[in-house]
């Protein structure tokens, strides 16, 4: 058995109060700075996508991913805008994960997310912005879109033609850029 000194409790003492700020340090280590509103909490509360296209209402919608550390980050903010713009615009989110929404992950070009698509009160796409937006950014857009401007910080989306091939002899050839095709 080794005696007792002082040096020795002294040097105890020291470890054990290391070890407890090191343990307090970890436990606060592993608790994330992200904000107590989840994703899958805001998603359950979002407008139905169905419903956002007829309902007349301007849309925001946000592709996202549980996954997403911008989505996570955003999350908080998102929810604060939802608060003050609720009433007058839909939110939609639809998760990249879910397959169900593989055909408007492809309607809309979405290779980023966050990937926001801003819709008018008749459903059809006017802006996109990819990534994390500041809240000013969102407000901004938002506001545009409730007035029915041109958004100032988003990319405005064109009209685009639908892909259709139509079986039948006296069709254009996709590859001839509209003129007939003589057969």
């Amino acid at each position: 058995m080794t005696a007792t000194t002082p040096t020795n409790k002294i040097r105890n003492l020291l470890l054990a109060v290391t070890a407890v700020i090191l343990s307090v340090a970890i436990f606060f280590g592993f608790q994330t700075t992200a904000s107590s509103v989840s994703l899958e909490a805001q998603a359950e509360k979002a407008t139905p996508f169905d419903l956002a296209l007829s309902n007349g209402k301007p849309t925001l919608t946000e592709f996202y991913a549980n996954w997403c550390t911008s989505c996570q980050a955003m999350a908080a903010e998102i929810a604060e805008i939802k608060k003050q713009y609720g009433n007058a615009i839909n939110f939609v989110m639809l998760n990249v994960d879910n397959n169900k929404w593989l055909p408007e992950i492809l309607r809309y070009r979405v290779d980023g997310i966050p990937h926001f698509v801003f819709l008018n009160n008749q459903g059809q796409p006017i802006a996109q912005a990819i990534g994390e937006q500041p809240k000013s950014i969102l407000t901004a857009n938002l506001e545009a879109l409730l007035t029915n401007s041109t958004l100032p910080y988003a990319t405005t989306t064109g009209q685009a033609s639908d892909f259709n091939i139509l079986a039948g002899a006296s069709q254009t050839d996709p590859r001839s850029h509209g003129s007939q095709v003589n057969q």
